[in-house]
């Protein structure tokens, strides 16, 4: 492709509403532009990037006997309702309504209108096991669009699907898949982890992954151990219990005045006790009940966790007006011994000389030990982990890092085989409720993924398997007959060797074309200036910046053997 016919628009400057590399380079190198927030146009060099990036995805499903199909963007509204999730996605799904006042939705995901496909087409154990998927467009209305790619409206994902005659055959289509998201990610030559995670809205009880691109940008917090391979999303974490606290030697409980002490931070100021001595009691609304978490004021509750322990499928905190009817207390002063149902997190008991708010307004009771001045009904992993904590397989510490989410996939049993009453006829002619795993890849936030962890100062570096292009020759003057006739030889007989090829052939200063070339970031570089005089050419590996002066032929063949 010569540069000076392609659609592409360099920046030198970040856009003011770039916070992070990825979104600021791909504007700059021309990759994408914003039609509204949220919604990104891609341009010639993103749009090739993208589909080299689904066509990897593609191979490797093809490569596990996954077969491609195409489901609709509208779907009916009711197929949402009748598997319970119209309320769960709530405000983030994009709802509207045909001519004939029919309630639709945008697809934020497919797994209604896949099951009600196989609902549909198949009735017999024969035609199973059997996995779908599709690379489409998808819509969800995000309330704060950011970040690029990394957070939008509209998005790029692949999406399968697998339905099964049994556990053990999910269990084996969701090892293979696995391994396949592990090759596609290595393929596109970026850090991942792959770790345990918490199903969401998606739904499920059989297990989850998710595949993390380790970067700073990332908005998902993931634990690590420092020593073993474990690693969890924050929401599914788990730590070693903490020990049972020796609580011999510790005084009667007894009541102390604390007026004012509206936050943890307040009591310990107060007390002059640390914040793991505290006993604190949070208030949620669970489906419309309240409930309270009892746990040490220095940890934090797990949503995900309680959501799982209650089984419900709306919970929020409670407003202080809630709290002081449900439990009789004002918001601060609510402890294990309130009115309501209270669920422990089992780390309570690590605490052997506590405080809690079991007294009156404006009190709280010191010298506390749970268990003997308070009983523990429901005691159950309900926080989140925190740095340090010992790993659940080797007991070494846990240390967090950050990650971007490119790939989740879920063991989803009959979640929604149940929903659409989906069956099969087994072998002795009985009907079964068929198992399904459902399978997620974003290939549009691994694009932004890939620039968040491959860049430098001076722009984007791409690897070689979905770079726009392979090699960017670049002619410094036009006006030097030499090196027009050495350039247009080369880039005629590079792409008749079969590599794809950006030639710069644009009248615009050096200085000009070798910004843009770093900016863009293309794996070679080949430049043609004043030494073909003496027939050379400088070669550049973007990756390192190793530079070398070649001859014209040496070049062409070092060309072909980074390429190929």
């Amino acid at each position: 492709m010569r540069q000076s016919k392609l659609f592409l628009n360099t920046m030198r400057e970040n856009p003011a509403d770039a916070e992070i590399a990825s979104h600021q380079l791909m504007v700059r190198a021309g990759l994408i532009r914003q039609l509204t927030a949220g919604v990104y146009t891609f341009l010639p060099l993103g749009y090739r990037v993208l589909t080299k990036i689904e066509a990897i995805v593609e191979s490797e499903m093809d490569a596990i006997g996954a077969q491609e199909v195409l489901l609709p963007a509208v779907q009916p509204e009711e197929l949402w309702v009748q598997s319970g999730r119209s309320e769960t996605y709530g405000p983030d799904m994009f709802r509207l309504a045909d001519r004939h006042d029919r309630r639709m939705v945008l697809g934020p995901t497919h797994e209604e209108v896949v099951t009600s496909l196989i609902n549909n087409e198949v009735n017999s154990y024969r035609q199973l096991p059997l996995t779908l998927y599709q690379i489409q467009t998808k819509f969800r209305d995000e309330v704060r669009p950011r970040g690029g790619l990394l957070r939008v409206r509209e998005f790029r994902m692949k999406d399968a699907y697998s339905f099964h005659t049994s556990l053990e055959s999910l269990d084996e289509t969701y090892r293979d898949m696995h391994d396949a998201y592990c090759k596609i990610f290595e393929r596109l030559g970026i850090l991942y982890r792959a770790v345990e995670a918490d199903s969401g809205a998606i739904g499920g009880t059989g297990g989850s992954h998710e595949f993390m691109v380790l970067s700073d940008a990332g908005e998902d917090t993931v634990a690590g151990c420092t020593h073993c391979d474990y690693s969890a999303n924050l929401e599914k974490a788990v730590a070693t219990p903490l020990a049972k606290a020796d609580a011999t030697n510790t005084p009667r409980a007894t009541v102390v005045p604390t007026p004012g002490t509206k936050t943890i931070a307040d009591l310990c100021q107060v007390l002059s006790v640390p914040a793991s001595s505290i006993i604190k009691v949070v208030v949620y609304m669970a489906d419309g009940q309240a409930v309270g978490v009892c746990l040490r004021g220095d940890h934090e509750v797990n949503e995900a966790k309680l959501k799982a322990v209650l089984d419900v499928t709306n919970l929020r905190l409670a407003s202080a007006d809630e709290v002081l009817a449900r439990a009789g207390k004002r918001v601060g002063f609510v402890g294990p011994n309130a009115p309501i149902r209270i669920v422990f997190d089992r780390d309570v008991m690590s605490v052997a000389d506590g405080v809690a708010a079991m007294a009156g307004e404006d009190e709280h009771i010191i010298h506390v030990v749970p268990g003997r001045d308070f009983e523990l009904k429901e005691t159950v992993d309900i926080r989140n982990v925190v740095e340090g904590d010992a790993c659940p397989r080797c007991g070494e510490a846990l240390a967090f890092y950050n990650g971007i989410e490119v790939g989740h996939i879920f063991k989803l049993g009959t979640r929604y085989t149940d929903a659409f009453d989906t069956t099969y006829l087994d072998e002795k002619g009985e009907s079964c409720r068929i198992t399904m795993g459902c399978y997620g890849l974003g290939t549009s936030r691994v694009l932004a993924a890939i620039v968040e962890q491959s860049h430098d100062e001076k722009g984007i570096i791409w690897p070689l398997s979905v770079a726009p292009y392979q090699v960017h020759i670049v002619l410094v003057s036009v006006k030097d007959e030499a090196q027009v006739k050495a350039s247009e030889s080369l880039y005629h007989r590079l792409l008749a060797a079969g590599v794809e090829v950006l030639f710069d052939d644009r009248d615009e200063r050096p200085g000009v074309k070798f910004n843009d070339a770093d900016l863009i970031g293309l794996p070679v570089r080949v430049t043609v200036g004043n030494k073909i005089k003496d027939g050379q050419v400088e070669l550049k590996d973007r990756k390192t910046g190793e530079v070398q002066v070649l001859s014209v032929e040496e070049a062409f063949g070092a060309v072909l053997g980074m390429v190929k």
